[in-house]
C-alpha cells in the first residue's frame, strides 16, 4: 500500500470513530428529550394552580402594592438576572445564544433603564467560563445539573436569588430579578427568552359578583376570561401571599431549568445528527480519494512493468 493510500485509510478510521461518538450522543439526547418533556408536563398543573392561588390571594389581600416582592417603588440601582447555559458542549449555539441574550439584557438595563449595574447569576459551566474568562462579577454559580435539573436545585437557586432581592439596595440588594432561559417550543425550534420575575406585577381586575367572571375594564365584549377560584384563607390572605410568592419564584426557576434542559438536549441532538451526517459524507469523500490513489498506484506499477518489458525486449533484439 502506498503512502497516500495509507493516509486516507487512517483518516477514514479517525472519522469513523468520531461518527460512533456523535451517533451515540444523538441517541442519548433523543431519549433524554422525552424525559425532560415529561417532567415539564408533570410540573405544569402545579404551576397553573399556584398562579391561580396567587391571583386569588392577591385579590383578597390588603396592601399588596407594599409587599417586598411586588413593590414597584424601588431605587432601580442594581439588577440581577439568572442565565441558564449548558455544562457540556456539542450543543451547537445553545449556550452562546443564552449568553448573548444576557449581554443584551445587561446593556438594556444599564443604558436604557438607568441601572448602575446588572449582576449575572449563572447556571452551567459554559456560562461560568464565559464570565470568568472576561473577569466579570458573578453573584453565584451552579454547575453539574444543567441537563437533568431537580426541584432541589431550583430551591437552592431561588433561595440565593430571593436573599439578594430582599436585601436593602444600600446593602447590596437587587431592585429587579430577571431570568434568561431557552424556551422549548418543539424538537426543531427553541427560543431564548427573558422574563422578569421580581417585582411581581399586580394587575387590577374587575370581578362580576354574580358569575365570578374576571376581566379588565378594557376587555372586549364577550371575551372569555378564567373564573376566580374559591378559596378560604387562613389565617389571612396576606399571610398566605407571603408563603405563595417565594413558591412562585421557585416554580418559575424550576420551569426555566426544565425548559432549558429540554432545549439543550434538542440542540445537542440536532448538532450531533449534523456531525454524524457530515462524518458520513467525509468518509465517502476519503474512500473515493483512497480508491483514486490505489488506482493511480496500480496504473503506475503497470506502466513501470510495461516499460521495463519493452526495454528488455529492445535490448534482446539489439543483441
Amino acid at each position: 500500500m502506498g503512502g497516500q493510500q495509507r493516509i486516507y485509510r487512517r483518516k477514514i478510521r479517525s472519522v469513523q470513530s468520531t461518527k460512533k461518538i456523535t451517533k451515540a450522543m444523538e441517541m442519548i439526547s433523543s431519549s433524554r428529550i422525552m424525559k425532560a418533556t415529561k417532567k415539564l408536563e408533570a410540573s405544569a398543573p402545579y404551576t397553573r394552580e399556584l398562579f391561580a392561588a396567587i391571583s386569588a390571594a392577591a385579590s383578597h389581600a390588603t396592601g399588596v402594592e407594599k409587599h417586598p416582592l411586588t413593590a414597584e417603588a424601588r431605587l432601580e440601582k442594581r439588577a440581577i438576572f439568572l442565565v441558564v447555559t449548558a455544562d457540556r458542549g456539542l450543543a451547537g449555539a445553545y449556550s452562546i445564544n443564552a449568553i448573548r441574550e444576557g449581554e443584551a439584557l445587561t446593556r438594556y438595563l444599564i443604558d436604557e433603564r438607568g441601572f448602575d449595574e446588572a449582576i449575572p447569576y449563572v447556571v452551567g459551566r459554559k456560562g461560568v467560563g464565559f464570565y470568568k474568562f472576561r473577569e466579570r462579577e458573578m453573584g453565584a454559580q451552579w454547575t453539574g445539573f444543567s441537563d437533568q435539573p431537580t426541584l432541589k436545585d431550583a430551591k437552592r437557586i431561588s433561595k440565593d436569588l430571593l436573599e439578594r432581592f430582599l436585601m436593602p439596595t444600600e446593602d447590596g440588594g437587587a431592585d429587579e430579578l430577571h431570568v434568561v432561559y431557552t424556551h422549548f417550543v418543539n424538537m426543531v425550534t427553541q427560543e431564548v427568552r427573558v422574563r422578569r420575575l421580581l417585582p411581581v406585577e399586580v394587575i387590577e381586575e374587575e370581578v362580576d359578583v354574580s358569575t365570578g367572571h374576571i376581566g379588565r375594564a378594557d376587555n372586549e365584549p364577550g371575551e372569555d376570561k378564567p373564573y376566580l377560584p374559591l378559596y378560604d384563607f387562613e389565617p389571612s390572605a396576606n399571610a398566605v401571599l407571603d408563603e405563595l410568592l417565594p413558591r412562585y419564584v421557585e416554580s418559575a426557576v424550576y420551569t426555566a431549568l426544565l425548559m432549558s434542559a429540554a432545549s439543550e438536549h434538542a440542540a445537542r441532538r440536532r448538532a450531533c445528527k449534523s456531525a454524524t451526517d457530515n462524518a458520513e459524507d467525509l468518509i465517502k469523500t476519503y474512500t473515493r480519494l483512497a480508491n483514486q490513489a490505489r488506482q493511480a498506484e496500480i496504473t503506475q506499477e503497470i506502466s513501470e512493468i510495461v516499460g521495463g518489458a519493452d526495454a528488455l525486449a529492445s535490448a534482446n533484439a539489439g543483441s
